[in-house]
């Protein structure tokens, strides 16, 4: 004997009928393909976990107001739902971690910097310094502008792109070619930089 499993219709129907387990038969039956969209857009199994609790949380708020009309599209409208958490996720994220390289421990070339300066070490990043100085220079053109504005003149993206004349995403592109370039640079003149 063959059981159909119940629609989403059916189950929302009997959740508001009063049945509460429908309401669980219903967010399990889209439970993994919800999570599999959030982990494919956070790539963090915790994050991704939170977001999608946050999502059925909302579903069933939406629901239990009368503010979800079934028309047969239950998956898309949770979907919806989840993808609108993701945005709110990523614009929280974005303003609590405004943080810049240096902020961070970085310096240009991603090396990460463990404690204060001695005079030795000042010598050294003097060094250091005068070496990717000279590098900068035999970068091609636009490459070597963009870096100088960001690096030297502490500039933004959206700064550089305004004064040259280009979209923010060229600038960007400018400053990667000349970062994979300088590496390149570096590893043809064996420079150690540490």
């Amino acid at each position: 004997m063959n059981v159909r499993p119940l629609s989403d219709s059916q189950l929302l129907n009997d959740y508001l009928s009063g049945n509460r387990n429908a309401i669980s038969k219903l967010i399990d039956s889209h439970r993994k393909r919800v999570y599999d969209y959030i982990m494919m857009m956070v790539k963090d199994a915790d994050v991704a976990e939170d977001i999608c609790q946050e999502t059925f949380i909302k579903v069933v708020k939406f629901i239990d107001e009368g503010r979800y009309t079934d028309n047969g599209k239950f998956l898309s409208w949770v979907m919806r739902i989840a993808h609108n958490q993701v945005i709110d996720f990523f614009r929280q994220n974005k303003q609590a971690n405004k943080v810049g390289e240096s902020d961070a421990g970085f310096d240009l070339l991603g090396t990460l910097k463990f404690s204060n300066d001695t005079v030795e070490d000042r010598m050294v990043s003097e060094q250091i310094e005068r070496d990717v100085r000279k590098l900068i220079e035999h970068l091609p053109d636009e490459q070597r502008e963009v870096v100088k504005m960001r690096y030297y003149n502490d500039m933004s993206f959206k700064d550089i792109a305004e004064q040259t004349g280009v979209s923010i995403n060229t600038a960007l592109g400018r400053m990667r070619y000349a970062l994979i370039n300088l590496r390149k640079m570096i590893r043809e003149n064996q420079l150690i930089l540490s």
